[in-house]
């Protein structure tokens, strides 16, 4: 019986392509569970499904309070002695890391054990978790073409894309979520911990958007404004079947985490994108976001720039240029590398 251990979060997009994988894992693997952090968005994620969790202690880089950081060290080992004994119990054949802080410890606690590592990055630049995973892993997959070649053991495979996404009925979605559908859809998402730069922009926004488009606007855990309830405006926390949110979507705004930017490209949906700034990251959204937007697939609205009304000229404008956002979103397809993915893992565990 082969069992395969998952890892992987600090934000969604650190685990929600390992659900994209899962169909394909079940073929390989009799037993997949998933190690994570004990409070993190992958925690709920992953519950919501039938995969056994398991939690282990972490510590997140913090790059505003830097004093922080002195107590990462223990909190890293105490995370690898405890996936250690996680994995002693389960037995893995093989990990897989989605990255993210919460995977650096397994990753480590697997490789003292001979366990072959397979690590995944999203992003157009490699992040910290991933760089030191990278050192114990048998191969770095990447979602980009680029990024391999700047990894000993790289290789560009593309980004796992979950089914599901494809299925969703606009019909059914618009009733969900209380849409007549006579407006076109404004879809906003700051990731699934939210944003606040563009909560507040887009609120002061409204009046200038609400009577071109009704708004969809998924702002994260505790931001919900109960003061605004225009009609059209639709405000939600989270949205769990993000399948039904870019059913419904003419047009959205969106950061650009790798995982949920492959998503809207796959889906051929015009995106405004708002990369999280170099000040609160390591630049990884604004190396994603201009990719996209080199190859003519999406806009570039930097948050420096960020005002109501920049906001709304530029959702106005790529609304406008739809077609021929949507020519070239045909012209460079997306591919789902989920069957790809979960083969060279298969490969790994025999």
């Amino acid at each position: 019986m082969a069992t395969i251990i998952l890892t992987g979060g600090g934000t969604a997009g650190h685990c929600t392509p390992n659900l994209a994988l899962y169909p394909y894992l079940k073929n390989d693997f009799d037993n997949v569970v998933y190690v994570g952090s004990e409070n993190g968005i992958e925690k709920n994620i992953i519950e919501n499904t039938d995969i056994p969790y398991y939690s282990i202690p972490c510590a997140k880089l913090d790059r505003v309070n830097k004093v922080k950081n002195l107590t990462m060290p223990f909190k890293v080992i105490s995370g690898i002695i405890k996936a250690g004994k996680i994995i002693d119990k389960v037995k893995p054949d093989v990990i897989f890391s989605k990255g993210g802080y919460v995977s650096v410890p397994t990753v480590i606690a697997a490789s003292i054990r001979k366990i072959p590592v397979i690590t995944h990055e999203s992003d157009y630049s490699i992040g910290l978790a991933n760089k030191i995973s990278s050192v114990y892993s048998k191969k770095v997959l990447t979602s980009f073409p680029d990024t391999a070649k700047t990894i000993k053991n790289g290789e560009y495979v593309g980004s796992p894309i979950r089914k599901s996404l494809y299925k969703a009925s606009k019909d059914d979605a618009l009733k969900s979520f209380g849409f007549n559908g006579k407006k076109p859809v404004l879809l906003v998402t700051g990731g699934s911990l939210g944003a606040q730069a563009i909560n507040i922009t887009l609120r002061k926004a409204l009046p200038d958007l609400l009577p071109k488009f009704d708004v969809l606007h998924v702002c994260g855990k505790n931001n919900i404004a109960r003061e605004l309830t225009q009609k059209g405006y639709i405000q939600t926390e989270y949205i769990s079947k993000m399948e039904n949110a870019f059913a419904v979507a003419s047009v959205c705004v969106s950061r650009s985490g790798a995982n949920t930017l492959f998503e809207l490209m796959s889906l051929k949906i015009p995106t405004v994108l708002i990369p999280l700034p170099q000040s609160a990251s390591r630049g990884d959204q604004i190396l994603n976001a201009n990719y996209f937007q080199k190859k003519g697939l999406a806009h570039v609205l930097p948050q420096q720039n960020l005002t109501p009304e920049s906001l709304v000229l530029s959702v106005t404008s790529v609304y406008a240029n739809r077609y021929n956002l949507l020519r070239n979103l045909e012209n460079n397809p997306i591919k789902d590398a989920s069957r790809e993915i979960s083969r060279i893992i298969a490969d790994y565990a025999h």
